[in-house]
């Protein structure tokens, strides 16, 4: 696939390899760590045993779809893409595999922006809303751009998992409605995890209250 943005790209790529240093390397890397598999893994899989331990089956199952299909997705479009990496060897360089679009991005994406979208409706205060927005979107730039200095990705391989996410998110959420809206809640159950539920009384409980 023709890069149209080629030119551009080459020169990100370029002046960021030429000003590397052990120091710079170190810091990205700690950054590019909130982007990998294992970090990734981790919080999915204390995210997931949690909602299962609360038994909230509509949150695991779009968490599921959204992130680790999502990261599926992309590894699908690597290989139809096929671009190769800026650069494949150097002091601070050891990569494989395919570059368009960058998987530790489209991976923070998915994520932070599927665990933002749990959070917000919990949260009343705007400085906490704003807080947690902030965070996610913190993250993500950070990875992205972390991925973009190492020389690991093309810039447009960054922006381009970034949009990706966003839009498979969008996806989820548009396609999960009619999985939350099926699921009635029983007294006692939290309202937090599920904030689009609405409470819906027993048949009984209704007609007692109304021959009362």
């Amino acid at each position: 696939m023709v890069n149209p943005l080629s030119g551009p790209d080459h020169e990100v790529a370029g002046w960021f390899h030429a000003h590397l240093t052990q120091t710079f390397v170190s810091v990205l890397r700690t950054f590019t760590e909130f982007g990998s598999g294992e970090w990734i893994g981790l919080i999915l899989f204390a995210v997931v045993l949690f909602f299962v331990w609360k038994r909230w089956w509509p949150s695991l199952v779009t968490l599921i779809v959204a992130v680790p299909g999502g990261m599926l997705l992309n590894e699908w479009v690597k290989v139809l893409v096929h671009r190769q990496r800026p650069f494949v060897d150097g002091p601070f360089v050891d990569w494989s595999g395919y570059s368009f679009a960058s998987g530790h991005t489209i991976a923070a994406t998915l994520l932070y922006g599927q665990l933002l979208l749990f959070i917000l409706p919990a949260l009343k205060a705007r400085h906490w809303r704003l807080l947690s927005i902030f965070s996610a979107v913190s993250l993500v730039a950070l990875v992205g751009f972390s991925r973009v200095a190492l020389g690991a990705h093309f810039l447009t391989d960054v922006l381009a998992a970034i949009v990706f996410g966003v839009l498979w998110l969008v996806f989820c959420l548009i396609a999960g409605k009619p999985l939350r809206r099926s699921v009635v809640l029983t007294p006692g159950v939290s309202l937090v995890s599920e904030p689009v539920l609405v409470r819906v009384e027993e048949p009984q409980q209704a007609t007692q209250s109304l021959l009362s």
